[in-house]
């Protein structure tokens, strides 16, 4: 019985090493998971053309993975409407979307049953997939400007026996080889829960954890009544039952909500007045005209701190976004922002005027709305809307 016991506990001490020991390697800065790489290679600044730019720049994980800095260069434009790129003076055309819950969008892709294309990152959909995406602001003229090949270089020197150790030792052997492994991690990183929590007002109360306010409880069955703002038809509200990815109050399709052109930024970034974004039309894999001025269907995950809104961030209140949806066809209706009535819309001839426009909503509906809205807010992130309702 002693000789047992002592080989009994002798076993226990050695497993319990070898446990603690592969524990060490596991994360052992040399010897990262993909994850950890991808959160090294999120944040790392060098990897842009003059190093001063990293996805995080863009991405802020404290102000739910939007780009939370001032335009402070460039006044005429309202707070964050777009992103520097990493020369601190170009411009894009396109607000930076929040990369909460990016993982779970579908791959782009043609649905036949239901003849629309669905998915894909980017409100155009151009990147197929979450580590297609991760690659192209590396080589984005506007953004990080640089290449494969300097990003490559660059990874090599800082992370290559990680990248080795991970992908294999001949994972260098090619530039596309390599970045696609970059990327791959990148987006290993974003596939995290620091990305995708699922614990809002909203989820806690599908739970039975939480109570909806009578105004929130309100703006939720005006948000799904076929008869009122009925944004359920786009924006399917999830049950408890629900998948993660039929969880983000989005059906992942394009549609052209006539959205104004912003002409401030136009005039900053070169574009000019007559330029006209296409949307998803731009999308090489697409050919209908019909769809000129389609972007994807976002998130409303986050949606109250992720201003500003609509693809090109015209809109820098979420209220401002509602009233929108309610009277944009309305004569004589006004934009709460400028005092003036709607704008005619950037791609007028393909606009959704079916289910939205002339919904007929009162004030008081528009807050409610507005109420439940809020609930869809990662509870890391509350503190967000109390501190923009300070200012």
């Amino acid at each position: 019985m002693k000789t047992s016991a002592t080989y009994y506990l002798l076993a226990i001490i050695t497993l319990t090493s070898l446990t603690i020991a592969n524990l060490s390697h596991a994360e052992s800065p040399t010897n990262p998971s993909k994850e950890q790489l991808g959160k090294q290679l999120f944040n790392d600044q060098s990897l842009s053309k003059s190093g001063t730019q990293s996805c995080a720049s863009c991405h802020d994980s404290q102000h739910a993975f939007i780009d939370s800095r001032k335009n402070i260069q460039h006044k005429e434009l309202a707070g964050n409407t777009v992103s520097l790129g990493q020369d601190k003076r170009s411009l894009g055309d396109i607000n930076a979307p929040s990369l909460t819950y990016a993982a779970l969008v579908p791959d782009f892709h043609f649905d036949k049953e239901e003849g629309l294309f669905i998915g894909g990152l980017f409100l155009n959909g151009r990147a197929k997939n979450l580590k297609d995406q991760a690659k192209q602001p590396f080589t984005n003229p506007i953004e990080m400007q640089t290449t494969p090949e300097v990003v490559v270089s660059k990874v090599t020197n800082q992370y290559g026996d990680s990248l080795k150790s991970l992908y294999g030792d001949d994972i260098f052997s090619s530039t596309d080889k390599a970045f696609d492994a970059i990327a791959d991690s990148i987006a290993a990183f974003e596939r995290t829960k620091a990305f995708s929590s699922f614990d809002s007002k909203f989820d806690r109360v599908l739970q039975g954890k939480e109570q909806f306010t009578p105004e929130e409880q309100r703006g939720h069955d005006i948000f799904v009544d076929e008869d009122k703002a009925n944004c359920a038809a786009c924006h399917p509200v999830p049950e408890l039952t629900s998948s993660k990815q039929d969880s983000l109050f989005t059906d992942f399709t394009y549609d052209n909500l006539g959205v104004p052109s912003n002409h401030p930024l136009r005039v900053l970034n070169g574009l000019g007045g007559s330029h006209q974004d296409d949307g998803l039309y731009n999308n090489p894999q697409v050919n209908d005209p019909e769809l000129k001025g389609a972007f994807r269907v976002s998130s409303l995950r986050n949606i109250a701190v992720t201003a500003p809104y609509m693809h090109n961030g015209i809109f820098t209140d979420l209220r401002t976004v509602i009233s929108f949806y309610n009277d944009r066809d309305v004569e004589g209706a006004i934009n709460p922002e400028t005092g003036n009535e709607w704008r005619k819309p950037e791609v007028d001839a393909t606009k959704n005027t079916e289910e939205l426009g002339d919904l007929g909503l009162k004030e008081d509906e528009i807050d409610d709305i507005l109420a439940f809205l809020k609930t869809l807010t990662d509870q890391r992130y509350e503190h967000l809307m109390a501190d923009s309702s300070s200012k």
